[in-house]
């Protein structure tokens, strides 16, 4: 086996997952003791804990101006809505695009822009289905708010989901950042909202397939409206 398919299929490994997989390969030797069947059940179920929490890496589009994907997933709406109000930033209604994660998504999440992190604030709340339009108001979040060279503000949301149980954010505020940089993940099933500036129009449509890092998700400096989709 050639070492590029070697890489195509083993990736690094975030930190927060390897405590997960020494948990999830300890039971699995119990489980080969016990009854030898449910030991390949075990493994069957390591390897989806190690390729959950694997991070790849990926190649960020550098033309200034983009905005990339912070989440692998499916944009599941596309909508306006008030960014969280502990960003302090203003109540008029912005674009909202929200990104769907699965238990099969990688959950590494990766900064849209280049810019500074003008705030960061984590809320604790309900852990109900992120694909739900109210899990944005009600579920556990972490928000941030990214002032970028020209002074507009676009803001991030880390929404936990059904089984999602902790939201990792390794930056602060007044941290400086580039696009496509890692800033952190949620734990089992999740959703990134992303509220793009004012008069800023959205590059994909509902049922996307989005890439962390390296779709674009819109263009600051374009003029095209609003993209349509259709399944093919």
């Amino acid at each position: 086996m050639s070492a590029d398919i070697i890489s195509s299929v083993v990736k690094p490994v975030h930190r927060e997952g390897w405590p997960f997989i020494g948990i999830f390969l300890a039971v699995t030797l119990v489980l080969f003791l016990v009854w030898q069947p449910l030991g390949w059940l075990g493994v069957v179920l390591s390897v989806w804990c190690y390729y959950f929490f694997r991070d790849p890496e990926r190649v960020t589009p550098l033309r200034e101006g983009l905005v990339i994907s912070p989440a692998d997933g499916i944009v599941s709406q596309i909508a306006p809505a008030v960014p969280p109000a502990e960003l302090g930033m203003a109540d008029a209604p912005l674009t909202r695009v929200s990104i769907f994660m699965n238990v099969f998504n990688c959950h590494v999440n990766r900064l849209p822009v280049s810019g500074r992190v003008a705030a960061v604030s984590y809320r604790p709340g309900k852990f109900l289905n992120a694909s739900l339009d109210k899990a944005s108001e009600d579920n556990e979040r972490n928000a941030l708010s990214v002032e970028m060279e020209d002074g507009r503000v676009l803001a991030v949301v880390q929404i936990a989901g059904l089984v999602a149980r902790r939201i990792v954010c390794d930056v602060k505020q007044g941290d400086v950042l580039e696009a496509g940089q890692r800033f952190g993940m949620i734990r089992f099933g999740s959703r990134l909202d992303v509220y793009l500036p004012e008069g800023v129009a959205p590059l994909v449509a509902e049922g996307q397939t989005m890439v962390a890092g390296e779709t674009v998700l819109s263009d600051l400096a374009g003029e095209e409206g609003p993209r349509q989709g259709a399944v093919r």
